[in-house]
């Protein structure tokens, strides 16, 4: 083979280019010489002469070029024409585009002479040609060669090229045709077979599949409605007298083509006998086919889904889906466009709280596709998870509810202490005297509001003291006769020899006050409220509600009402901020919140039994403590102190990021005298605190802050300055601060929302 190199080509081409214009160039070229003779000076003759010989030289080289390139091609001719006249292969040459310069006498027998192209000489040979003929010449004109059998009517071809020259190919196809007495190839073959390509396209039908299928289809999908095939599965076609069930088998055949057989088969039935070691697994299995019919089902399955070995049932009977329709599910594992998997799922038919993970797997019996079901009972799961789910939504209010509370203790400090001042500029005969005074009273009732939610919170302030349960609800009798009224009875049982507890006794009031008045309204028509004590001894942890009581002494408060009862399905609800089941106007919602936030505050639990109709039991467990408890006895209440208040002496570093916080808490400090710097974050505190004249004598500062907290700033401070004394404000609860301020010394705790007067004497007890 002659092959030229690609610099060489270039110049050959540049010079077939250039000789089309050689009557041009000779001409010039003549025009050159006439015009020096004629020229009148010698320098412009000379550059003519100069000019006119370039171009004749110029013609004569591309005529040489030229002249070698045809020769060389001329002989390039020659020598295929010696190489493959006589082969009886048919043999081709072709130019870049694909037109025929060269066909051997066998390609002429074969093919003819009328086709000018290559493809179209082959285009009734073998299916897709154009295709074939690009991808072999893109790869041989990268590395020179390539080669492909393809599958023809007659049998199957070979088809070979090489790049002979930059612009020329050489081809050459080898056909394998069965010989007689043999199969007859594909077209003849008796076994259904096609031929497609990796996008699905069908290349190539056999007489028995076009017979099979009633005409050529096109594509895959016309065929096989599952667009993955597997060898050794039965497939169903669309036979051209009906469907028609075959056993399909594929192989990888050349250029990544698809070569599929079908092989019919008859329709089978399934087995009806169990197989024994599927029947008696302890885990429930059931197997579906394709379109969702149950096929079988083991014991466990049957005992699981209460279902009766004769009856059919398909897979949407059986459950139902939680989002989506199950027979859906199902027809994506069977179809393989999901793995399969795991879904919680309610059987049809079962209790309305029962569910099963049904875990689906696509398995092949005998050819058929199916699927696996393998059933666990869920319900225990589910349950747990519902517990969990309320239990965080628990948290997750209380965090939001105490939030909210430190916000609005903000607010209402602003409010009421601004009020305060202008109540200190108008006497009581001033007509804003009594609106500045429902102002106050009302900061004060929503003051008691978010008192309520940040015990629900567990932020509230308490002060818990050591207590005997019997001794606090014994005081409490005459208060709660008067609440439950006429038509209630109230009834306490005292148990003897009950340990003391450790609590805040106003909040422990308030929480037996809260059930009391909701038992008192759970009977409008009137009824028994019982109050008992009990001591209470648990050998082992007690686990409920999800909530779990360790080992211990307990005492506990039993409060139970006859009345209408608590529903199932609110019974989760009920210690939420803001839930009530009463009409509007008749409560807040807040009772049971502040009942929840506080023995949970307290180191208690609490938890509900009710019965529609019936009643209801509150249980509340609050640990017994191990210190010696003292009888309070006949003591004496010391006398009040008696708070003076007198003009302030001394320098308060107020910081405080709320404005109006600071604004009311700075002129209450200045109006009793005091020297008042203020700073709106702890950083501008510090930068104030880096001059060593000034002297400060007090820091009274929030807790809460963007950057650097009250307690953080506040330790840096005082390794400069250790006298100085330190008022916390905050509010959160003091519970929040405590092993932050114990750490501090000389330091108080001062809860929002705080007065003009609240203010000022802490201050001033810090000083004095």
């Amino acid at each position: 083979m002659i092959a030229t190199s690609s610099g060489t080509a270039e110049v050959v081409n540049v010079a077939r280019l250039v000789s089309r214009r050689l009557p041009f160039i000779a001409g010039a070229a003549l025009a050159a010489l006439v015009a020096a003779a004629l020229l009148p000076t010698a320098a412009l003759a000379r550059q003519a002469i100069v000019a006119g010989l370039t171009l004749s030289a110029m013609a004569l080289a591309t005529r040489l070029i030229v002249a070698v390139a045809d020769r060389r091609l001329r002989a390039l001719d020659q020598t295929l024409v010696m190489v493959t006249g006589q082969d009886a292969a048919p043999c081709f040459s072709s130019d870049g585009q694909g037109n025929i310069l060269y066909r051997n006498a066998a390609a002429e027998a074969r093919f003819g002479r009328d086709a000018a192209a290559l493809v179209e000489a082959l285009e009734d040979h073998f299916a897709s040609p154009a295709s074939v003929l690009y991808r072999l010449q893109s790869r041989a004109a990268q590395s020179g060669a390539a080669r492909e059998d393809v599958v023809t009517r007659r049998g199957h071809s070979r088809i070979s090229v090489h790049r002979i020259s930059e612009n020329r190919f050489f081809w050459r196809l080898e056909e394998f045709v069965d010989r007689p007495g043999q199969a007859r190839g594909a077209e003849a073959m008796g076994l259904p077979m096609l031929v497609a390509n990796k996008a699905g396209v069908v290349l190539f039908t056999n007489e028995a599949m076009r017979r099979l299928l009633g005409g050529r289809p096109k594509r895959l999908d016309r065929v096989f409605t599952n667009p993955t095939l597997r060898s050794g599965e039965v497939v169903d076609v669309p036979g051209a007298t009906g469907p028609v069930r075959a056993m399909l088998a594929e192989i990888a055949g050349a250029g990544e083509r698809r070569e599929i057989y079908l092989l019919p088969i008859g329709e089978a039935e399934a087995p009806d006998v169990i197989l024994e070691d599927f029947e008696n697994v302890p885990v429930a299995l059931l197997r579906f086919n394709q379109d969702g019919r149950l096929l079988i089902a083991n014991r466990a399955a049957r005992a699981l889904l209460s279902l009766d070995p004769d009856a059919v049932s398909d897979f949407h009977d059986i459950y139902e889906g939680l989002g989506r329709p199950v027979q859906d599910w199902l027809s994506d594992v069977v179809k393989e466009r999901i793995p399969g998997g795991s879904e919680v799922l309610c059987p049809r038919g079962g209790a309305p709280d029962q569910y099963h993970q049904v875990t689906l797997r696509r398995v092949v019996d005998l050819g058929r596709p199916g699927v696996l079901a393998v059933v666990q009972d869920a319900t225990a799961m589910k349950r747990l998870e519902a517990q969990f789910a309320q239990s965080q939504k628990m948290q997750a209010v209380g965090q939001l509810v105490g939030g909210i509370a430190h916000d609005f203790n903000n607010l209402l400090t602003a409010i009421s202490g601004h009020c305060d001042l202008l109540l200190l500029r108008h006497s009581r005969e001033d007509p804003d005297y009594a609106d500045l005074v429902q102002v106050q009273q009302n900061a004060h009732r929503a003051a008691g509001v978010v008192g309520q939610l940040l015990a629900y919170s567990r932020k509230q302030t308490l002060k818990p003291q050591y207590l005997d349960l019997n001794d606090v609800l014994s005081d409490m009798t005459h208060l709660m006769n008067r609440l439950v009224g006429e038509k209630v009875q109230l009834r306490l049982t005292h148990a003897p020899d009950l340990g003391p507890i450790r609590a805040d006794k106003r909040q422990l009031e308030q929480v037996v006050m809260n059930l009391v008045v909701n038992a008192r309204d759970a009977m409008p028509e009137g009824g028994l409220i019982r109050i008992d004590t009990e001591a209470l001894h648990l050998q082992d942890e007690l686990r409920r509600d999800n909530a779990v009581v360790p080992p211990g002494d307990y005492a506990l408060i039993r409060v139970s009402d006859s009345g209408t009862g608590i529903a199932p399905e609110v019974m989760d609800s009920i210690f939420e901020p803001f839930f009530t089941t009463k009409r509007a106007g008749e409560g807040t919602g807040l009772g049971l919140s502040t009942v929840y936030g506080i023995v949970k505050q307290s180191g208690g639990f609490i938890f509900v039994d009710s019965t529609p109709g019936t009643g209801t039991v509150f249980h509340l467990h609050f640990p017994i403590r191990e210190e010696p408890f003292q009888s309070p006895g006949p003591q004496v209440a010391p006398p009040p102190r008696k708070t003076v208040l007198r003009p302030g002496e001394g320098v308060v570093l107020l910081v405080e990021d709320e404005a109006p916080v600071r604004a009311f808490a700075s002129r209450a400090l200045r109006m009793r005298g005091f020297t008042v710097l203020e700073a709106e974050n702890a950083e501008q505190a510090l930068r104030t605190l880096e001059d060593p004249s000034l002297n400060v004598d007090v820091f009274v500062t929030d807790v809460v802050m963007p950057g650097l907290d009250g307690p953080s700033w506040v330790k840096k401070a005082l390794e400069q300055r250790p006298n100085v004394r330190v008022v916390f404000v905050s509010g959160y609860a003091e519970e929040s601060l405590s092993e932050e301020q114990g750490r501090i010394p000389n330091s108080v705790f001062l809860a929002k929302p705080f007065s003009l007067t609240d203010l000022a004497t802490t201050v001033q007890g810090q000083l004095h």
